[in-house]
């Protein structure tokens, strides 16, 4: 303990191996440093053996003796840059230092789950977990309980260096990169390698505004590794730094490609608020039903007429407490069933019932109802589909009955122009019409004879923003995603039964069919119990 609070000394070394160090520890200015601004009092005791403890006040040893404590170490500090005025004023607010002392402990936290952490502020608990069974477990009940049902397990191995951890779904993400944690060798850090290896893993399923919920844990041998090199240990340098992101990267990409169609299943409150039904007081004439949705949804609620049947064929008459007036009756859609509809529980997308406003898919599934975005659905499958053609050797290309001319700004084609090679590997054959325009002889088949000029001039403007010295086979996902998006179903297409079944079986095998090319999520589920509580059976 003497030593501990002496200037330039440390008690981690053994057999003065600096590689070896495997705790966490006080650097050896840590602990003298804190004691000369502050009080400090150090308790101590070895189990089968008496506490002792040591009190400095700004430097100045105050008194030592026994002490009565369980088996740890304690260390206690008050009146932090009390005498120290010119350090005191470049403290943040106590909201903001309290902020930072939070997360600090909650990333030691999740480092060590097999130890129970407690934090009370201005006597009151803020944090307090128990012993965990794992490290998801600990992570969730550190962040959001959400995150078990909204994340997928990492584990890979490679060369002796061991990731794992748990990655939220692309569709669970936040607006800022404040819930990404990252350990090595069990000691929490903020690397700008790792940060750079988990927003490239995530790039081709995620907005570029938005951030990935995740918790990775890097096992690394202590000789491939150094933690000295920042004064806080927050950053570390590898011996070998391409094998580490390359192993976050395809550990990442691994399990969310096995998640498959999984997409974030969390109920909105206010869109279920939205289908809350409300009463409503009768018409002054005592007809009408006061039926609509919520108040909270800014919308306006509708009081419907009494309808009765009419004479002259398929229509009502309705009548309200001002007219009189003839409408037909609402048409649907239906299609006759030539065999019996399949059994939902056999899918876990279920089977389709219908379609909404010529965008959404109704799906009954097993456990509840499912709505499926179909032009976000469909651009997810199509890039997957091509994905797997370039890695087959090369797109299929459909030839054009007629070559379609597209103008664009000269220096658009001049960009076009230098990657035609590259671009007749993806399916597109292009060919330069004059200094401003570009002529498409053929496209990718999968996508079909959709918007080419908009194809073509959205992949001149992708085109702007990469780097000449890259191919397009490294930028694979950017063209293959801007060529998805317009080969895709598009919102506003009427979908056969068997079309609406056809997507939804193939979202069921297509990895990250969970979310579209943007990050924004494919499909939502209502659950059974969710439904029950709009009819008040909950």
């Amino acid at each position: 303990m003497a030593l501990a609070l002496e200037r330039h000394a440390t008690s981690k070394l053994p057999d003065e191996m600096i590689d070896a160090v495997t705790t966490l520890g006080f650097r050896g200015e840590a602990l003298p440093s804190i004691a000369s601004v502050a009080r400090m009092t150090l308790e101590s005791r070895v189990r089968g053996h008496e506490g002792w403890q040591r009190i400095i006040d700004n430097g100045v040893l105050i008194s030592e003796g026994p002490a009565g404590l369980p088996p740890g170490t304690r260390v206690r500090v008050e009146g932090l840059f009390e005498r120290v005025p010119a350090r005191r004023k470049f403290l943040r607010s106590a909201r903001a230092e309290y902020a930072a002392c939070m997360d600090v402990v909650r990333r030691l936290a999740m480092a060590r789950p097999e130890i129970g952490f407690a934090l009370d502020h201005d006597g009151r608990s803020a944090l307090n977990v128990a012993p965990a069974a794992g490290r998801p477990q600990r992570v969730a009940a550190l962040t959001d309980r959400a995150l078990i049902e909204n994340s997928v397990a990492v584990d890979l191995e490679r060369e002796g260096i061991v990731l794992g951890g748990v990655a939220g779904l692309p569709t669970y993400n936040r607006g800022i990169a404040d819930h990404q944690y990252l350990f090595v060798n069990g000691r929490p850090v903020k690397d700008r390698l790792l940060v750079g290896a988990v927003r490239g893993a995530y790039a081709d399923v995620l907005a570029r505004d938005r951030h990935a919920v995740v918790a990775l844990f890097l096992d690394v041998p202590g000789d491939m590794v150094d933690v000295n090199v920042h004064p806080a240990k927050t950053e570390v340098r590898f011996r070998d730094p391409a094998l580490v992101r390359g192993l976050i990267v395809s550990g990442l990409k691994q399990a969310l490609g096995e998640a498959g169609h999984r997409s974030m299943q969390r109920p909105d409150e206010a869109a279920l608020a939205a289908w809350t039904t409300s009463s409503s007081s009768p018409s002054p004439s005592g007809e009408g039903l006061g039926w609509g949705l919520s108040p909270s949804a800014d919308s306006v609620r509708l009081t419907f007429p009494t309808p009765y049947p009419s004479p002259e064929g398929e229509g009502l008459y309705v009548r309200d407490q001002r007219r009189t007036f003839f409408t037909t009756l609402p048409q649907g859609r239906a299609e006759p069933a030539y065999a019996p509809p399949p059994e939902t529980h056999a899918f876990p997308l279920g089977v389709a019932r219908g379609q909404v406003a010529k965008t959404y898919i109704v799906a009954e599934a097993e456990d509840g109802l499912v709505i499926v975005d179909q032009h976000a659905a469909h651009e997810r499958l199509v890039l997957e589909r091509m994905r797997r053609g370039m890695a087959g050797g090369g797109i299929a290309a459909q030839a054009l009955l007629l070559p379609e001319v597209v103008e664009l700004e000269e220096t658009a084609c001049d960009r076009l122009d230098a990657r035609i090679g590259e671009l007749a590997d993806f399916g597109l054959d292009l060919e330069r019409f004059g200094p401003r325009a570009m002529l498409v002889r053929s496209v990718p088949a999968m996508l079909g004879q959709g918007d080419v000029v908009g194809l073509v001039t959205d992949l001149a403007d992708e085109l702007a923003a990469y780097d000449e010295a890259l191919s397009l086979k490294e930028r694979l996902d950017h063209v293959a995603a801007t060529m998805a998006c317009h080969g895709s179903v598009r919102a506003g297409r009427v979908l056969s039964v068997a079309e609406m079944n056809a997507l939804l079986r193939e979202m069921e095998v297509t990895p990250n069919s969970g979310q579209c090319n943007h990050g924004r999520p494919t499909w939502v589920k209502l659950a059974h119990g969710d439904i029950e509580k709009l009819f008040g059976r909950k």
